[in-house]
């Protein structure tokens, strides 16, 4: 875990509803800083701090300055963005429109902010087996998701190199723990998972090979990572959060059976016709935030897991 930020500051969370962006909201207010959450929609349950409903997408770029003003923000971490669910045009408005908007309001504040934005790893696309993704390679997103957070980066990384704003990308791996978005594959296995612990009996899981390596991370050495971006001024533009090392997915999900306890009935179905051996893979060499943020990670996929599946149990029974 990271030190506590050394004095208090006013912090814009955009996302602040978010699977990342919740849980900073409440690790900024328990060290003692105020958190401004903003999103489009007034949640049933809202994070840490206070909330003010803003559509990012729509809102000019000279409002949303006038607001961090009035407001005194010394730092806005971008935890926005979208993906599941969402058509390519809508995917656009989330990722790329928003950022450009949001880089242009910190830049006409009359004391811009430091911003943190949050990249993905999808940026990258694939690398061969046995390599790393460092922040010096050339991105080559293979899906639309990863290309158009790669839009919005790039967007962030020009203003930081012009001097307009002060700031950083992080581009994070597969993040994984509490409250794991239920569109994701360990959302969806826990889903099923608590559902044969509620009805008492085995889950029964249909389970491909799996065999796709990925950056893993746990959403608490994650948060870290952000929670040291705000504090730290870096001089690179992006910065790799990650484990720094690839994981098969069907790892992670036996992690979850084994931690949730739930007895299972696991079918092996067959890989997708064509679909051959892995031949690539995202591993992010992690050196950069060692040296820029003072940041590793701590914390096993293991405790990641088990944090996932504590927190699934604890919303089933609130």
């Amino acid at each position: 875990m990271t030190a506590p930020l050394a004095a208090p500051l006013r912090v814009a969370v955009l996302g602040g509803t978010g699977f990342i962006g919740r849980v900073l909201c409440a690790r900024l207010v328990e060290q003692g800083h105020e958190v401004l959450s903003l999103a489009r929609s007034v949640p049933a349950d809202p994070p840490a701090g206070r909330f003010t409903s803003v559509d990012l997408s729509t809102t000019a770029p000279v409002e949303l300055a006038r607001l961090l003003d009035e407001e005194r923000i010394d730092a806005v971490v971008n935890a926005a963005g979208g993906m599941w669910g969402l058509t390519d045009e809508q995917m656009y408005e989330a990722n790329v429109v928003l950022v450009g908007r949001l880089v242009e309001a910190v830049a006409a504040m009359t004391a811009p902010a430091r911003l943190v934005h949050l990249g993905t790893v999808h940026e990258y696309g694939m690398a061969p087996i046995g390599t790393s993704q460092r922040e010096s390679d050339a991105p080559a997103p293979v899906m639309e998701y990863g290309k158009l957070k790669l839009a919005a980066t790039e967007s962030v990384t020009r203003a930081v190199e012009a001097g307009l704003v002060r700031g950083v990308t992080l581009r994070l791996g597969n993040v994984v723990g509490a409250g794991q978005p239920g569109h994701s594959l360990l959302g969806v296995m826990a889903a099923k998972l608590d559902g044969a612990r509620l009805a008492g009996e085995p889950a029964r899981l249909d389970l491909q090979p799996l065999t796709a390596q990925r950056d893993f991370v746990d959403l608490t050495d994650t948060v870290d990572a952000v929670l040291a971006a705000i504090a730290t001024p870096t001089t690179a533009p992006v910065i790799n959060v990650g484990t720094g090392s690839a994981t098969a997915a069907r790892v992670l999900v036996d992690l979850l059976i084994e931690v949730s306890g739930v007895p299972v009935e696991v079918t092996e179905v067959p890989a997708p016709a064509g679909s051959g051996p892995e031949t690539e893979w995202q591993q992010m060499d992690t050196a950069l935030a060692a040296e820029q943020l003072g940041w590793t990670p701590g914390r096993s996929l293991r405790q990641a897991v088990d944090s996932l599946w504590q927190a699934r149990i604890a919303s089933a029974t609130s």
